[in-house]
């Protein structure tokens, strides 16, 4: 499903036109990006969590030149599903059709 794809979706079950739906759909992202940028993590309760995961230093190997480099410590995006959300995947009767084939 891509961007578009749940634009229009959102504007069939609500009503509300496509442009402004863009919109609230784009402002919310930009929320997210700042936030996390400003060290910020946000939570959305019964979806889940947009946080900042911290990454140790460590040495890389650059296996065809045969050297060594050090990637020092960063903080990396990440998602993290509230358990209500996991449950529903775990329930959903079409992935387990899927993987029962």
């Amino acid at each position: 499903m891509t961007k578009a794809d749940v634009i229009a979706q959102i504007s069939e079950k609500t009503g509300v036109d496509k442009g402004d739906v863009q919109q609230t759909l784009e402002s919310f992202f930009t929320v997210v990006k700042e936030s996390l940028s400003e060290g910020e993590n946000l939570y959305v309760r019964g979806f889940g969590s947009f946080i900042n995961k911290k990454r140790a230093r460590k040495v890389a190997r650059n296996i065809s030149q045969g050297t060594s480099m050090i990637i020092d410590e960063h903080f990396v995006p990440s998602f993290k599903p509230a358990k209500v959300f996991v449950e529903q995947v775990k329930e959903s009767d079409k992935l387990k059709a899927v993987a029962e084939k």
